[in-house]
């Protein structure tokens, strides 16, 4: 939409725009005055019952794992006890305080925002919308959020704990602290804690008025030449709230900064304890104090530098930087990077986690009723599958790895610089996925498995294998059982294949811890049931007609049988009758 020329036309439609906001607004307003009740008491009610129920179970069993793992050397376990016990008890309290919070948030905010978006021109009765859209929307997000949270600490955190718990050291040797370097350590931290806290708030607090003014005077200057966030019609709402919602959001940034402190300052002691020496703790207290100075000059945009020193805290920044960047190994996926004509004739195409997760459950919802129509899982696998059970693994992490897999070979035959995502040319690459630490966790390594698919050229045979050996997590068993194509024969090669399959079950595995993973892949599951109960329906049906015909059968054979004998009984009595003549 081209925006209005002039002066006067721009303060015009703003002035003529400004009722129809305020009403949208006053009707989101209100929205969000009935439904966040609601919210509110779901969100407490059921995220504090999941956390309060499971909290002596959680501390229960982070001590066990704590003291069983053996990757932890005594003195290691005794630091880390500690900590976890200071964790464990400040978690119901922080955890209780963000639901409430949260949940009044979300349940006020969401209506105002629905209302808006209801208005956008991309729904057909937009007066029905403005009014319905953000109520039970918003409730049922609440439920999925309590179903989310349940998820977490049921599911995900067993799951962590126990890997960690019957996982054994790297190299034979388990981890161990440096106890000597403990009490300068904690003398570091409490240094740091006391100057950097502080510090950062008087350096927060004198450009605090600079953010709200520069902020205001940005947005009032987009508003009057319809410029930025105010250049369509339908973000003027938004615009507008943000300029009404700025103070609120200058004051979140001044509270930010003083959290944010708190792990800046403690960092020191990490320091002192990688480093063996206090006074690099003391350098990096300093030091810290320079970095957010020139981090907020950034954010800000006013003069870059800083008025505090930075001294030199690290002793082997070299030799450190030489070591992470010999032990990353990069494929050939990030040395060839994506050409400039690719670039300017494909325009990039934004990811987020969520699509790639859609992406995986439709994968796995199309291989999951082929698996099912050859008979490949059983109805016993889905059972195990939905009461959690060790053995259900064929369905909760086989089948999302079966799927990655075929996903790989498709990517590593089309030769792509990234990961295909489906038949129809979606790409995953380094330009477009998802910028989240929990990302970056497992695009490298897919990349590594793809070139090393790439680099065996495998045989259908050889595809087919790894296959069964992801999907049934290499049970021989089940592989004896299904008659597929013979292991290869040399040592090597079936022990790399085997090393792929752990090592994509492995990603698999944490990639099932992910929040909303359990719920969505359930919904997957059900439509896996589905296809095998239509299967089954089918047999009984084939097996119901198979039993009819082979009783009309019997029938027809008695009713003849028993027509002969009358037949034949006939015939006696008149010869019978014949002879008496």
């Amino acid at each position: 939409m081209e925006p209005p020329r002039g002066v006067f036309t721009s303060v015009w439609n703003f002035i003529r725009f400004l009722p129809y906001f305020i009403g949208l607004l006053i009707l989101g307003v209100l929205k969000g005055v009935i439904v966040f009740p609601i919210v509110l008491i779901i969100l407490t009610v059921g995220n504090c019952s999941l956390i309060l129920g499971l909290w002596p179970v959680h501390l229960f069993y982070t001590f066990y794992c704590i003291w069983s793992t053996k990757q932890l050397g005594p003195a290691l376990k005794f630091v880390i006890s500690i900590c976890a016990l200071v964790i464990l008890y400040l978690w119901p309290f922080i955890a209780i305080a963000t639901s409430i919070i949260g949940g009044a948030a979300y349940g006020f905010l969401s209506p105002v925002f629905a209302t808006f978006q209801a208005v956008d021109g991309r729904t057909t009765n937009a007066f029905y919308h403005s009014i319905y859209d953000g109520t039970w929307d918003t409730v049922k997000g609440s439920l999925t959020i309590v179903r989310d949270l349940k998820d977490v600490l049921y599911h995900s955190y067993f799951s962590i704990m126990d890997d960690w718990r019957l996982q054994g050291p790297s190299d034979g040797k388990y981890y161990e602290i440096r106890v000597l370097y403990i009490p300068l350590a904690l003398i570091a931290v409490e240094l740091g804690l006391v100057v950097d806290i502080p510090m950062i708030m008087l350096i927060a607090a004198c450009k605090f008025p600079y953010m709200l003014y520069k902020g205001w005077r940005r947005l009032f200057h987009d508003c009057i030449g319809r410029e930025g966030p105010f250049l369509e019609t339908i973000c003027v709402p938004f615009a507008g709230l943000a300029i009404l919602l700025w103070p609120m959001a200058v004051i979140a940034a001044f509270f930010g900064s003083i959290l944010a402190s708190v792990p800046l300052g403690a960092y020191a002691g990490v320091v002192v304890y990688q480093e063996c020496s206090l006074w690099s703790g003391l350098c990096y207290i300093v030091a810290s104090l320079s970095l957010y100075d020139e981090y907020s000059n950034d954010v800000l945009d006013m003069p870059e530098g800083s008025c505090f020193p930075r001294p030199q805290y690290r002793k082997k920044t070299a030799s450190r930087t030489n070591s992470r960047a010999d032990s990353l190994s990069r494929p050939d996926s990030f040395k060839n990077p994506p050409s400039s004509t690719n670039a300017i004739n494909v325009p990039i195409l934004e990811l987020i986690p969520l699509e790639l997760l859609d992406g995986l459950f439709k994968g796995c919802q199309y291989h999951g009723e082929i698996m099912v129509s050859q008979g490949v899982i059983t109805q016993k696998d889905i059972e195990d599958a939905k009461s959690s059970k060790d053995s259900g693994q064929v369905i909760s992490i086989g089948l999302p790895s079966y799927c990655i897999l075929h996903t790989l070979i498709r990517s590593a035959k089309a030769n792509s610089a990234g990961i295909l995502l489906n038949d129809d040319g979606t790409e995953l690459t380094s330009t477009n996925r998802p910028r989240d630490t929990f990302s970056d966790w497992f695009f490298n390594p897919l990349l590594i498995i793809k070139d090393q698919i790439k680099a065996g050229n495998l045989s259908d045979s050889d595809e087919e294998y790894i296959g069964k050996l992801v999907l049934l997590s290499g049970d021989p068993e089940r592989l004896r059982d299904l008659n597929i194509e013979s292991p290869p024969e040399s040592e090597l090669r079936r022990a790399e294949f085997e090393a792929l399959a752990r090592r994509l079950r492995g990603i698999t595995k944490s990639i099932s811890r992910f929040p909303t993973f359990k719920r969505r892949f359930e919904s997957s599951i059900k439509i896996i049931l589905e296809e095998l109960a239509k299967k089954n329906g089918d047999s009984r049906k084939s097996e119901d007609a198979g039993t009819q015909s082979r009783t009309l059968r019997s029938k027809s054979m008695f009713v003849r049988m028993f027509s002969e004998k009358n037949r034949q009984g006939k015939s006696d009595q008149e010869a019978q009758l014949v002879d008496t003549d």
